[in-house]
């Protein structure tokens, strides 16, 4: 019998050992391109898949840096303000509903706080706080809602409703489609209420 000779035996080592390298080096540079093309693609996303997709609103007022932020579904006011990197001092928080539910598109409104010496030229107003500007429909509570003339618990709750359900409202005319709103109420809100 023939045996190899110890030329031969390192050569058939050699191409055995650089077999061995390219199979697993192949393996590597295959599972090495998966975790690059996810990491990439959650760096694009922050949003995971399953928390549905993203709500961006727009944070105004007394915050420290207010903008348009994106925050996932089922977020709160509270997340909105806090996004926006918290409130200022100025701020009043008793305003702000921070526990109700973001939709897409809506503006948060931080309201600066009245000073108590009353509005400027000495005007005071007869028993109690009114509104400094119109109520935003995006971004109001039920209690702010029903503050409306012609508004009363009932359709603040069906106001609250139809935003939670279709969205953000992109104009007072919107509110034609809510029971109990119809035109001449609309009209009487166009001066008071923004979306």
């Amino acid at each position: 019998m023939h045996s190899l000779s110890p030329a031969r035996r390192r050569l058939a080592a050699g191409a055995l050992l650089l077999a061995l390298v390219l199979l697993l080096g192949g393996r590597h540079l295959m599972r090495a391109g998966t975790p690059t093309q996810t990491q990439s693609l959650a760096e694009a996303s922050p949003i995971r898949a399953e928390a549905g997709p993203a709500l961006v609103v727009h944070v105004v007022g007394a915050v420290r840096r207010p903008g348009l932020y994106r925050l996932p579904q089922r977020s709160r006011v509270a997340d909105a303000v806090a996004r926006a990197g918290g409130s200022t001092r100025k701020a009043d928080l008793s305003l702000v509903n921070l526990a109700a539910p973001l939709a897409d598109g809506i503006q948060v409104v931080v309201p600066v706080r009245v000073s108590a010496t009353g509005p400027a030229g000495g005007q005071t107003g007869a028993g109690g706080s009114a509104p400094a500007g119109p109520v935003h429909l995006n971004s109001a509570t039920l209690e702010q809602l029903d503050s409306l003339p012609g508004v009363g618990p009932v359709t603040a709750q069906k106001i609250l409703d139809y935003r939670q359900q279709h969205g953000a409202f992109s104009s007072i005319d919107d509110l034609d489609a809510i029971p109990g709103i119809g035109p001449a109420r609309l009209e009487q809100l166009r001066d008071v209420a923004a979306p």
